[in-house]
């Protein structure tokens, strides 16, 4: 499984609402120099956070966008999965009975076996996790 820049930059994203909300809306124009990706990708992406209800958008001249939840009520795997879709290594682990092989196929014991640990991780780790590494890496870099 390969996790495209779609997805990267939609956790870079939120991250970057969640470690500067203030209660005010974020310009994506602030989030797209301080991660350094084009703003006009990040409107793409915006775009999918925001029909899921992810984030809201405020118009005006002091607009921008908002979570719409607490840091810690957003798991990575939500992310990904919204905007990478299915995060199973092969079909047959998310849809079953879509292989003619499936009853006597011993890799799918392995392709299981990978989907349980790839979630494992991702639908643990909130952003508040994220925020508290970013802390962490922050303060030991200028130790």
């Amino acid at each position: 499984m390969r996790i495209s820049t779609k997805g990267r930059y939609a956790i870079r994203l939120m991250l970057d609402l969640a470690a500067h909300n203030s209660g005010d809306p974020i310009r994506l124009k602030d989030v797209a120099a301080r991660q350094e990706i084009s703003d006009k990708y990040l409107e793409q992406i915006i775009s999918v956070l925001n029909k899921a209800g992810f984030v809201r958008s405020v118009r005006g001249p002091m607009g921008g966008y908002v979570l719409t939840r607490r840091p810690e009520e957003y798991t990575v795997g939500m992310i990904l999965r919204l905007t990478e879709g299915s995060l199973a290594p092969v079909e047959c682990t998310e849809m079953p009975g879509t292989c003619d092989r499936e009853e006597e196929c011993v890799t799918r014991i392995l392709w299981n076996r990978i989907a349980e640990a790839v979630s494992g991780v991702v639908d643990h780790v909130t952003l508040e996790d994220l925020l508290s590494w970013q802390q962490e890496k922050e303060n030991n870099y200028f130790i």
